[in-house]
């Protein structure tokens, strides 16, 4: 493998890869998924950094195990190690962690850590979660839905709860895979006019409502998340009220198209946005959605990889 100068790649949200990249990445991820062997070595003798500013399990251990598999070496990095942005500033840290890996990924509060990290890196920068958007939790959603629906250009599906940086990802990629995307959220609490613009603007077909039976009505899919996320844990008492009305429960899943499957990106809150009859049933794929985590983000890496034409696979 060698390294050649070229543009750097980054992927802070899914619409850094255009919908033939997106298409490629999903196809490979499968794959590689059904093959598990011939997954290339391409990060092979490299080092691959991932930032946690807040903790993870899903997010941590996919990425580790995914670079592992592609033949690389994970580090992980805390807060407390680094002092990102007061022991050192965020640009310094970048042009560092430069001469070392060939990818750094970062799951933070603020999504302008993301922005800064990229606009100083000379290696593709990947976005692990931030308060903006979850794109890698957007390509296990659209790996998961194409494995179980068997398709993503028509297939509808409604988001039940916080128009988040789950939802507003979502938002995203159903727009560059033709999924129709309803989300249901209470007042206050919606997908931002700015994300619904981006979507719109690539054509995506995303609706909003304050009704959670009018969303999931014809759905082929019904996905939730947490009522309060990291970082808003004072708001909590005020959320699990306000929320309350959009709780997925077995009458919800019955409203939606007969055969409707329920996602969730965890970690789910038994009787509060879902019920345990539902996350527990036979409708839930959300284990299915969490492995997929791992095997879209061995895509993503191979794809950074060769896009930033640093590393190339042997002949």
């Amino acid at each position: 493998m060698t390294r050649t100068a070229t543009a750097v790649p980054h992927f802070l949200d899914v619409d850094d890869l255009s919908r033939e990249q997106l298409r490629n990445l999903l196809d490979e991820a499968l794959r590689w998924k059904g093959a598990p062997d011939s997954a290339p070595h391409i990060l092979e003798g490299l080092s691959i950094a991932a930032y946690y500013e807040k903790p993870s399990a899903r997010t941590r251990v996919s990425f580790e195990v995914a670079i592992t598999s592609l033949g690389g070496h994970p580090i992980t990095l805390r807060p407390e190690e680094i002092g990102l942005g007061k022991r050192e500033t965020t640009a310094d840290v970048a042009r560092m962690l430069s001469g070392y890996c060939a990818v750094v990924g970062a799951r933070v509060y603020d999504h302008r850590t993301l922005e800064d990290l990229a606009e100083a890196s000379e290696i593709p920068v990947i976005n692990l979660l931030s308060d903006k958007a979850h794109p890698c939790q957007t390509l296990a959603d659209l790996l998961t839905l194409e494995e179980v629906i068997g398709g993503l250009e028509g297939r509808r599906v409604a988001f039940v709860g916080d128009g988040n940086n789950v939802a507003a990802s979502l938002a995203i990629g159903a727009a560059l895979t033709g999924l129709e995307l309803t989300v249901a959220s209470p007042s206050g609490y919606e997908l931002s006019e700015t994300t619904l613009d981006r979507a719109r603007s690539l054509g995506g077909r995303v609706e909003v409502t304050n009704d959670p039976v009018e969303a999931v009505a014809d759905a082929h899919a019904v996905y939730t998340d947490v009522w309060t996320s990291m970082g808003q844990e004072s708001e909590s008492a005020t959320r699990l009220g306000v929320f309350a009305p959009y709780q997925v429960t077995q009458a919800l899943m019955a409203a939606a198209r007969p055969g409707a499957l329920f996602l969730h990106c965890l970690p789910a809150h038994r009787g509060e946005e879902v019920t345990a009859e539902v996350i527990d049933g036979p409708a839930s794929v959300v284990w299915r959605q969490a492995e997929n985590r791992m095997h879209v983000a061995r895509g993503l890496l191979a794809h950074l990889a060769r896009a930033s034409g640093a590393y190339k696979e042997s002949s």
